[in-house]
């Protein structure tokens, strides 16, 4: 409960542009009235923006300004991510996101595979017309990274892998996707000089990765399912560490060192960071990431 608290205080920071985010997205859907309907309340259910939302903190940090074309672009970036929920919904067989149904579960699987393309073509839409060819790249490399880590985790299940396969996947599934998010605004503007941009979004994403895992173990996130990585046979951190299944709590400490030298790597960029109400956002946020 702490953790949405004050989360909602920080997403209060980039009210008015989550706002014209969602509305953008909502006016990119034309698709038959019933499967709209249901997007539409999928897309304006109760939803955390993270990436979004920590885009816009970090850019602003330090150029104050943000415009509509970066905007949309991050309404891009978000069509991704949920997306990649309807066809998460879908391979983990879900009756409900949001607390709503999910889109499986009320149109059936095929529905909902194209639903989910349907999601990612409109991302791709709407990059196009922003004529950016950097941005484009960054996109399609990006979801084929995402791509990839799923396929890996598929033929890796049942297995337990090494630290390395396991931040590799959480690159792959997570880390690249925060990445471009914190990326878009600077590649929109042209802007050459993201190092920094690009190091806090791989790494934050990694950390947000590595906490969602611990958390479904812990079953302390009761907005999601809980303890089904291992019945699965995805063996996350906490089982790598402990070396078996059966005694994975025992590698849960040490995933929490592992979470943290991610968050504390994100913090040390933020130093690169002018002072303001942004910076401090995006450090309450890294301190919410290492709480469970």
């Amino acid at each position: 409960m702490a953790f949405e608290t004050e989360y909602k205080n920080i997403k209060k920071i980039a009210k008015e542009e989550l706002e014209f985010i969602e509305k953008y997205m909502i006016l990119c859907i034309d698709v038959q009235k019933d499967l709209r309907t249901h997007i539409i309340n999928f897309l304006t259910a109760p939803s955390k923006r993270i990436r979004p939302l920590i885009s816009v903190l970090f850019y602003k940090s330090i150029y104050k300004e943000i415009n509509e074309n970066q905007l949309k672009a991050l309404g891009a970036v978000e069509l991704i991510h949920n997306a990649s929920l309807v066809h998460d919904d879908i391979i983990d067989n879900s009756a409900k996101r949001r607390g709503l149904k999910t889109t499986a579960n009320e149109f059936g699987n095929k529905l909902g595979v194209i639903c989910g393309d349907y999601l990612l073509s409109v991302a791709m839409k709407i990059v196009t017309e922003l004529e950016s060819i950097e941005l484009l790249k960054n996109f399609s490399e990006t979801l084929n990274k995402m791509c990839i880590g799923e396929i890996n985790q598929n033929f890796d299940r049942f297995k337990i892998g090494t630290i390395e396969n396991y931040i590799e996947k959480s690159k792959n599934k997570t880390g690249y996707l925060f990445e471009t998010a914190i990326l878009t605004p600077f590649l929109i503007n042209k802007i050459k000089d993201n190092k920094f941009a690009s190091e806090f979004g791989l790494n934050t994403g990694i950390a947000f990765q590595i906490r969602d895992d611990l958390l479904n173990i812990i079953n302390i996130d009761s907005s999601k399912p809980s303890n089904n990585d291992i019945k699965d046979g995805i063996y996350n951190a906490p089982v790598i560490y402990a070396g078996n299944v059966e005694n994975y709590m025992d590698g849960v400490e040490k995933t929490r060192s592992l979470l943290n030298n991610y968050i504390n790597n994100s913090d040390c960029i933020l130093t690169n960071l002018p002072e303001n109400i942004y910076k401090q956002g995006l450090k309450k946020f890294l301190e919410l990431l290492g709480n469970d």
